[in-house]
């Protein structure tokens, strides 16, 4: 009898293997499973938290006996007994076993109750446990912009189509192999995941391999970092502390319990608490006044704290335990995108103070959201709790936050670099902007909210930086309903044979023109998490029979979840400098008008003065031509159309780039 099984057996599906041999697997391709898993967890559990909950998904694996899966049609695949997979979706049975765990492991943080609803994460008490490190922070090596955006858009798509883009470009796999292994790790739509795996990755499947294969997402090859070492102190004293009051009150209790009768006081409600001391009042982060000018690193993190109440602990442990159990009756917003969960770590304080009849206390949490809690001074009344999402935000992006709301206005705290505030509307570009006061504490006088009905008037604010971050640096922000306002910018139109250029602040003359006639457009952003505006005219049209000229705009919402929506608008000549644009094209989840989506055509019917109809079409600079179909057919070389046609003429517009490629007109 061999002392070995022999290099090839034939197994079935189903069959078990020794975990000595899925224990073999494991161990020769252990790094590529930590990968796999920590592409599938969800990235609400922190960097730090996906590195440890992905070692231990792997090594979880080994439990109990392992079953090897093959792939649809495979059948009884002879295999060698150590081999790992190959570039072909071949894999031996061991490691197929092992990695089936491993999906279903990682899949499993993301598992919610029937009952829960859909709207929040996963509870923690149903997730599987993570290690414990003390003392240390640990996350993959930080790469470039190109895998800090596929991270962000990773972010916004399930577990399931996180694993899916894992076994189709880390594992080779192919469609057919990805639904089958993730029907057996329990996914209910394995179709849909596979879908959208194959929107996130787009046309280009080797750029995006390689990107996976990066540094970024690597959680064998870390960085270390000590946790907050002064907070540590503060805990180690306040441990102390509580252990001589427990044995002080059990000595009390000692000494009373004869004479103590057998009524018993109401006993307070118990305090949340988290590991690690996430709750802690005490361990709060707090930035030193001053370092915003002494930073690289301009965003929230440099943000001291500030307001009247700042050493309340009172107060921001009521805030702390509202975050992780918020009350009955409280008011909860969450911006799209954010994570409401209680905060891994202890969060960063920003403010607390008193507002307009209300406490209020704003945090800064692991670099990703911002949150609002406020609870009214009379004690009756509801508490509110604010989530929304911040991250790599900049000295435009975080210089603002909402601390109070009335009616149709609020009132911000400025980031302590905003040297001079004031406020204009966009609706009236020809008036200067008027002086906003602030307070000693950063907090702005009320600034008037965009009106809910009609589009009377556009209010925004303008900022400028302290000549410490960067000189005569003035930029607009306006409030669209969530805690920070968003960033409005503008890119001119482009000269002949001028490069592309690049979005710029919205405060010159071209710019405010430009903003008066499409600001009304905002009001569909309202809530949506919306990061920043780009207000983009992208070519400019000779109107047929007239001697005047039309202009083309992109209108680009960008979101904090990294999605962006794409209003076109088109814009004749008006007798008032403020009539809206008409609308002609809307967008979601599109590239479109930004870096990566620099080429734009798009067409829309048009009445003459004279009262005839014609069909335009406009594209941006790279556009060389453009063909019209339909009920209505031309051509025109160049980056514009003008054909005369019916009030109710359908057509199609597509453009001829410069490079030789072809575009379909934005819908």
């Amino acid at each position: 009898m061999p002392l070995h099984p022999s290099p090839l057996r034939i197994l079935g599906r189903g069959a078990r293997l020794d975990v000595k041999e899925a224990e073999a697997a494991l161990v020769e391709h252990y790094p590529r499973l930590v990968r796999l898993a920590y592409l599938t967890l969800p990235p609400s559990l922190g960097r730090h938290r996906r590195v440890l909950s992905a070692h231990a998904a792997v090594q979880r694996a080994l439990y109990g006996a392992v079953r090897t899966e093959l792939g649809p049609g495979s059948g009884t695949v002879p295999a060698p007994r150590t081999a790992g997979p190959a570039g072909d979706g071949t894999y031996s049975p061991a490691y197929a076993g092992v990695r089936l765990r491993v999906v279903r492991s990682a899949l499993a943080y993301e598992v919610r109750p029937r009952w829960w609803p859909a709207r929040l994460p996963a509870p923690a008490a149903l997730r599987p446990s993570v290690p414990v490190v003390r003392g240390l922070r640990l996350f993959p090596r930080a790469g470039g912009m190109e895998e800090f955006n596929l991270d962000r858009a990773l972010s916004d798509v399930t577990g399931p189509a996180r694993a899916a883009l894992g076994l189709l470009l880390l594992e080779s796999l192919s469609g057919d192999g990805t639904r089958s292994l993730l029907t057996e790790a329990g996914v209910a739509d394995p179709a849909e995941a596979v879908r959208a795996a194959g929107q996130v990755a787009g046309s280009d499947h080797e750029r995006v391999r390689l990107l996976l294969r990066s540094a970024e997402f690597d959680p064998c090859t870390v960085q270390t970092r000590p946790s907050d070492l002064l907070r540590r102190r503060h805990r180690v004293r306040a441990g102390a502390a509580a252990l001589a009051l427990l044995a002080l009150a059990g000595g009390l209790a000692v000494s009373a319990g004869a004479g103590a009768d057998d009524a018993r006081p109401p006993v307070a409600a118990p305090r949340a608490t988290l590991p690690g001391g996430a709750l802690d009042p005490a361990a709060l982060a707090r930035t030193p006044s001053g370092q915003w000018a002494d930073t690289s690193r301009v965003d929230f993190s440099a943000w001291s704290p500030r307001g009247s109440r700042t050493e309340d602990e009172a107060l921001l442990g009521r805030a702390l335990d509202s975050w992780a159990r918020p009350p009955a009756g409280a008011v909860v917003t969450v911006t799209p995108g954010t994570a409401d969960v209680p905060p891994a770590e202890p969060p960063r304080l920003l403010f607390a103070g008193r507002l307009d009849g209300e406490a209020v206390v704003l945090f800064h949490d692991s670099g990703v959201r911002v949150v609002r809690y406020a609870e009214p001074l009379s004690g009756e009344g509801a508490s509110h709790l604010d989530f929304a999402r911040v991250d790599d935000a900049d000295v435009t992006t975080a210089a603002a936050l909402a601390v109070s709301r009335s009616g149709t206005a609020a009132r911000f705290l400025l980031a302590p670099w905003v040297a001079e505030s004031a406020t204009r509307d966009l609706l009236s570009p020809d008036a200067p902007a008027q002086p906003l006061p602030v307070d000693k504490e950063g907090v702005t006088a009320e600034v008037p909210g965009p009106p809910a009905g009609g589009c009377r008037s556009w209010p925004v604010m303008q900022l400028r930086s302290s000549q410490k971050i960067v000189e005569k640096h003035a930029f607009l922000v306006t409030d669209l309903g969530d805690l920070a306002p968003v960033h409005l910018t503008h890119t001119p139109k482009p000269g002949s044979g001028a490069p592309s250029r690049q979005p710029r602040e919205a405060t010159g003359t071209d710019a405010l023109t430009g903003w008066a006639r499409t600001a009304c457009s905002l009001q569909d952003l309202r809530g949506s998490g919306v990061r920043a505006v780009n207000h983009w005219q992208f070519a400019e049209q000779p109107l047929p029979g007239t001697r005047t000229r039309a202009g083309w705009v992109c209108t680009r919402a960008d979101t904090w979840r990294g999605q962006g929506r794409v209003l076109v608008q088109f814009v004749p000549p008006a007798q008032s400098p403020t009539e809206p644009a008409e609308v002609v094209a809307d967008r979601r989840n599109t590239a479109l008008c930004s870096r990566f989506g620099q080429h734009v055509v798009a067409g829309t019917h048009w009445r003459s003065p004279t009262g005839a109809w014609y069909v335009l079409a406009a594209g941006s600079r790279a556009v060389r031509g453009i063909e019209v179909t339909g009920s209505v057919l031309g051509t025109a070389q160049g980056q514009t159309l003008a054909l005369p046609a019916r009030r109710d003429a359908r057509f199609r517009v597509n453009a001829r780039l410069r490079d030789g490629g072809t575009m379909p007109s934005v819908r």
